[in-house]
């Protein structure tokens, strides 16, 4: 049986881009969980768009199987440290910046002579191709010719093959064993990723503080470390939120380039309040535009902890790894909970799988989960019989069990992610009300029976329901594209329990859907995947926010989610509209372009707070509306991309709202219609209909373009008409004749104008969205 002690859950918590994957990656690649054969980068961000974009859209675990073998074999005598620890990352990364630079298929002398000039150009010792004496009982038995000896103490073999299986370790292994050498890389750069084998001869035996029964050692040392890779992006904060109640502890990544930025306060707030073990840790400090001491000012300032607390580790070479997973065992707490009690699980994240439904990734606090149980999903009071039970390496594991204190995935056969909501506790069917049968005791059998409940099982705290917080349509381009990409968006939804679309229809667009989503990047990537896994490019509309408003003479407020559906200015008592708590995290030496930016909205300025000398963070209040549509993108450019923002959704608050309609030709356009603050409806009004002139194509009548609140006109532009020239045969002669050739053009004009339709392209609705 597993013991809960010798189990460590924890997550790692980033900004986005701050290499939480690449040092997952890292760890894996150290506890051995993954092949070297099979290993690379972003190894726990699955989707092809995850790793194009660099970042983690989805939070993944992982079981690893950690032993102090692993790293103490290969400790020195003297010092309980790396043999040889910083001169082997050294030039861990020298191989790495040939590989990066010279990419996968060449031969190994062209790796060589780059790696000659990469450790001459880091002042590295070496030599190449030095005749090694090999000894046999003392006496010598021939020559080796490694092909470097960098600094008479690491041995480096260069191989450039597929890849580098047992064969090649061990025939290093008993080249290292014939020399007086201690330690060989074995490197491989092949045509998929690079491999480092790090190969030490001899240590272990000559290592008292290391048992002489290796196996021995291993099974009594073996622990449980279950990481949990989460997404970095504010737009996923309730998914971090979910997974940090499922650890006791987390490692507070930040990138030495960037220092602390505005995720990386909100997922350390979040981490204080789940009362977490926290243990900080600088990234990336291999580049060479790492600024670490700034970057543990800034930790010690929003952490309070003491600088010799904080680790500095490179997550691309492995330097310092080891001592976080060091670290990791000694201060993260093992779980708590009883295996005897009751079933509580809960579910932080859920995948479809063809085979066996909803798989619910689960962290069990109490009681145990075998395969062919029935369970409860005690919110939304779903049932249903457990097909199988497992961890994650990363590939799903099949279990007898999962018991306390573990971390795994549950196969429900659910048809649906909405059926198995993040969030949720599951128990079992026998305990859901509290009571047992004695028919279901003697079913259990004794061992079973001593997880008796009095009372009714109580639910795990912190569930809510996911929201969206911003709304857009999509329209296929093809009216025949409409049932592809009902059932495309049917597929997305089955793995993203978070999206929702439902059919709507106007007649600029024709017949689309209204989606709803927790934010622009999560629009981004529905968009990229449609794109990407269905071939279908659709018509967006303008992301908006949902409204509420408060009718004359009824009680409460309804929600609008779209301006089609505002009601008639008359009946409305007041509107409300969403504001966020916004923070912006930025170098001091940006504040005055940001504030310039902010003037631009109608957010209320709170507070600055000073990192350090050279970092703030400034504080406002603001509708949630400016911040969905540029305000990302603006603050990018006023601090030359080095501005981050992070913001939750605090309450509504009564605003003058109106709706504005645009009228093509005398015929409101839904599709044009929004939502904007009175003072600001006359200046988009013109906008709008200004584009609009430029973009819809000249009739052969003339067509109006009027911007209205209700029915008054505030904008206006007019596109003027085809016209022929009819008087181009008249040659002088009575000008009475001129006129009456005029006079029936202009009536004919005036029909057409009565009976025709315009014709609006799609193209002309995208780029009015544009600013």
């Amino acid at each position: 049986m597993l013991e809960k002690n010798n189990i460590r859950n924890f997550a790692i918590l980033a900004h986005i881009d701050h290499g939480k994957s690449t040092l997952a990656d890292r760890m894996l690649e150290m506890t051995g969980t993954i092949e070297k054969r099979k290993m690379k980068e972003q190894l726990l961000d699955q989707m092809d768009l995850e790793r194009e974009r660099g970042i983690t859209i989805k939070m993944t675990p992982v079981r690893m199987l950690y032993r102090a073998t692993q790293i103490n074999a290969d400790c020195d005598a003297d010092k309980c440290g790396l043999l040889y620890e910083e001169l082997t990352y050294k030039i861990r990364g020298a191989i790495f910046n040939v590989y990066n630079t010279l990419g996968p298929g060449h031969k190994e002398s062209v790796y060589g002579n780059a790696l000659a000039k990469e450790l001459s150009d880091v002042g590295i010792f070496f030599v190449r191709e030095k005749s090694v004496d090999v000894i046999y009982k003392n006496k010598k038995v021939g020559t080796y010719k490694p092909d470097f000896i960098v600094d008479e103490k690491i041995i480096l073999e260069l191989k450039a093959l597929p890849f580098v299986g047992k064969i090649e370790k061990k025939q290093t292994w008993y080249y290292l064993k014939g020399t007086d050498y201690r330690l060989a890389l074995l490197v491989n750069f092949g045509n998929k990723n690079l491999q480092i084998e790090r190969i030490v001869c001899d240590i272990v035996r000559d290592n008292p503080h290391i048992s002489k029964n290796p196996r021995e050692n291993q099974q009594s040392s073996a622990l449980i470390l279950n990481l949990i890779d989460t997404p970095g992006h504010v737009d996923f904060g309730y998914e971090v939120s979910r997974s940090l109640a499922a650890v006791e502890g987390a490692v507070l990544l930040v990138d030495a380039t960037k220092g602390v930025q505005a995720q990386t306060l909100a997922n350390l707030y979040q981490a204080i309040e789940h009362n977490l073990e926290i243990i900080p840790v600088v990234n990336k400090i291999d580049l060479p535009n790492a600024n670490i001491e700034k970057s543990k000012r800034e930790i010690m300032q929003v952490l309070g902890c003491k600088e010799e607390e904080i680790l500095e580790v490179s997550g691309k070479t492995g330097q310092n790894v080891e001592k976080l997973l060091e670290k990791i065992v000694e201060k993260i707490p093992s779980p708590k909970g009883d295996s005897n009690k009751p079933l509580r699980a809960l579910i932080f994240d859920s995948k479809y799988d063809t085979y066996k439904g909803v798989l619910a990734h689960v962290r069990v606090f109490d009681g145990e989960i075998r395969a062919e149980e029935e369970i409860v999903m005690m919110i939304n009071d779903k049932k249903s019989d457990v097909i199988e039970v497992g961890y994650f390496k990363p590939n799903l594991v099949k279990a007898e069990k999962l018991s306390a204190g573990e971390i795994g995935y549950i196969a429900t056969g659910l048809k649906s992610v909405s059926e198995c909501k993040v969030g949720d506790t599951i128990t079992s069917r026998i305990y859901a009300d509290g009571t047992r049968t004695n028919a279901e005791k003697i079913q259990r059998g004794s061992a079973s029976s001593q997880r008796e409940s009095a009372s009714p099982v109580i639910p795990l705290p912190g569930y809510k329901e996911v929201v969206p917080m911003v709304y857009a349509s999509f329209y296929p381009v093809e009216g025949d594209d409409y049932n592809l990409m009902r059932d495309s968006l049917d597929k997305l939804k089955l793995n993203d329990a978070a999206f929702v679309f439902e059919p709507e229809s106007n007649l600029a667009l024709g017949r689309g859907f209204r989606c709803g989503f927790l934010g622009l990047l999560h629009l981004e990537i529905i968009q990229s995947r449609l794109e990407r896994e269905f071939q279908i490019n659709p018509t967006i509309t303008t992301p908006s926010v949902v409204y509420e408003v408060k009718l004359r003479n009824k009680d409460g407020r309804i929600k609008i989610f779209s301006p089609s559906e505002f009601p008639d200015p008359s009946e409305i008592e007041e509107i409300f509209e969403p504001y966020v708590s916004l923070e912006i995290v930025s170098p001091s030496s940006y504040l005055g372009p940001i504030m310039e930016v902010m003037k631009n909205t109608r957010s209320e300025y709170l507070d600055t707070q000073y990192l350090d000398a050279e970092r703030m963070i400034i504080k406002f209040n603001c509708p949630l509306t400016d911040v969905v549509t540029n305000l990302h993108d603006d603050l990018k450019s006023a601090s030359s991309g080095y501005a981050s923002m992070n913001y939750e959704v605090k309450d509504y608050r009564p605003y003058d709202l109106v709706k504005l309609d645009i009228l093509v030709a005398e015929e409101k356009v839904d599709a044009f219609s929004r939502i904007v603050p009175r003072e600001n409806a006359h200046s988009e009004g013109k906008r709008i209909v200004e584009k609009l002139k430029e973009v819809i194509p000249t009739q052969n009548f003339q067509i109006a373009l009027q911007a209205a609140l209700g029915a008054k006109i505030i904008a206006r532009e007019t596109i003027k008409a085809f016209r022929k020239d009819v008087i181009a045969k008249l040659y002088g002669g009575d000008v009475t004749r001129k006129k009456k050739l005029l006079e029936k053009q202009k009536k004919g004009k005036k029909k057409m104008k009565n009976i025709g339709r315009v014709s609006i392209p799609p193209e002309a609705f995208l780029s009015v969205l544009k600013k």
